[in-house]
């Protein structure tokens, strides 16, 4: 489980530069998704072994200066409000601008980490320059260069040390199913259609997402807790960016999930939105069920919900192994399918097996269909295992991992969803040395 970190600044400062070469120094490496809005970036990075999320909320010039500002306001104060840490990126080359000090007095108030980044420091001269960013009453700064790294380590090293230490996971912590969507998708509705009248219920306990209400929910023989992600108190200060608010509470609900289950507004369609939120999860390695909400609402025949499946399929590609469900909240249609296709997800994603019976199905396989030859030299898989992780992972052990591409570890990956059922389920398939 990992910390938000919010990387805040006026444009054309270097954040998404530095934004990504952080995310890019993760081994195992979750891919940025394109945000809601344009140039806004979610990502992951880790640092000694520390965990974070990176939000760059750059790119919401929208025309003159006053809607600049109104602009600014709001996404900083969002920020401020939903990171554990935030990183003001400024520019040395030119100074201390109106709009720094601004978002400084912004910053001044909090009680978070906050650390002032000089951008664009790549010689002496300009880390002389530099001492003017004092005037914005932060403190000490950090120089960098975000084009080539220089000086990103001590600031990583800074700032994992003040990031906040996260819960320690319980091993007899309940599953954790989390309903996150954009807003207006239904999804309160699904929750208050679960829990309004259902005699299930046991109690509602304190989340370990911020301000999230977990429920502690049985039905089919299954014990788990529901996450509420919409229910997140109001901000009465902040002139709510509901999209973006909406992402930032995402992203801490499924890094704390085990399955999330997307809602979406069949009216609406399955939006750019929407697929950022499902790439987030997917990138996260979470179980996915996406539930399209409204569906009492469309209009339909007797090709329409095949049709519609498809067009999210394709949307999807390549991680099309997912379930969908077309649901009502209004009238309760199918809304207890979609918790029992979620408690089925869950079990897939927890699903061990055994590496002999490993071996014995897919080894004859690849012996069918071996890897590709490369530059005359040809790959030989001889053993495979599930890796001890919370997700589906699976070594394939050969004599030259290097030389196999990604088309041959998908068809890797199809072949373990064919024989093994992992529906609903990002698996990871690695090639190491034999």
């Amino acid at each position: 489980m990992g910390n938000i970190v919010a990387i805040v600044g006026r444009p054309n400062v270097g954040k998404s530069t530095f934004f990504n070469r952080l995310i890019q120094r993760r081994e195992a490496i979750v891919d940025a998704v394109s945000g809601v809005t344009r140039d806004r970036h979610y990502g992951k990075s880790d640092w000694n072994g520390k965990e974070f999320s990176l939000i760059d909320t750059g790119g919401y010039v929208k025309g003159s200066d006053d809607i600049f500002e109104a602009e600014i306001d709001k996404q900083v104060e969002l920020a401020i409000d939903e990171a554990d840490a935030i990183i003001f990126m400024v520019d040395v080359e030119s100074g201390v601008t109106g709009m720094d000090e601004d978002v400084a007095t912004l910053l001044r108030k909090v009680e978070k980490p906050v650390f002032l980044v000089v951008n664009k420091v790549d010689n002496a001269k300009r880390a002389e320059d530099a001492v003017e960013f004092y005037s914005l009453g932060l403190g000490d700064y950090f120089t960098i260069a975000s084009i080539n790294g220089s000086g990103t380590g001590d600031l990583l090293d800074a700032l994992v040390e003040a990031l906040p230490e996260q819960e320690e996971v319980q091993e007899n912590e309940l599953p954790r199913f989390a309903v996150v969507g954009r807003p207006n998708a239904g999804k309160s509705s699904f929750i208050n259609a679960l829990i309004g009248e259902d005699r299930y219920i046991v109690t509602d306990i304190a989340g370990t997402t911020r301000d999230s209400i977990d429920t502690k929910y049985n039905r089919f023989g299954f014990e788990f807790n529901l996450v509420d992600t919409a229910g997140i108190r109001k901000k009465s200060k902040v002139k709510e960016d509901l999209e973006f608010y909406s992402v930032m509470r995402s992203v801490r609900a499924i890094e704390h999930a085990d399955v999330c289950l997307l809602v979406f507004d069949a009216t609406r369609g399955f939006d750019g939105q929407v697929q950022n939120i499902f790439w987030l999860a997917e990138r996260n390695r979470k179980g996915i069920v996406i539930l399209v909400n409204k569906w009492d609402l469309v209009e339909k025949d007797n090709k329409t919900t095949k049709d519609f499946e498809k067009y999210i399929r394709q949307q999807i590609e390549p991680f099309t192994d997912v379930p969908i469900v077309f649901i009502s909240a209004l009238t309760k249609q199918r809304i207890y399918k979609a918790i029992e296709t979620a408690v089925e997800v869950y079990k897939n994603r927890t699903k061990r097996i055994k590496t002999s019976v490993l071996n014995d199905v897919l080894l004859p396989i690849i012996e069918n269909y071996p890897p590709p030859a490369y530059k005359g030299k040809f790959v030989k898989i001889k053993y495979i295992m599930q890796l001890p992780t919370p997700q589906p992972q699976f070594a394939f052990f050969c004599n030259l991992p290097q030389y196999v591409k990604e088309p041959y570890k998908r068809f890797l990956e199809n072949k373990l969803r064919e024989h093994f059922d992992f529906h609903g389920v990002p698996v990871s398939v690695y090639m190491r040395k034999k």
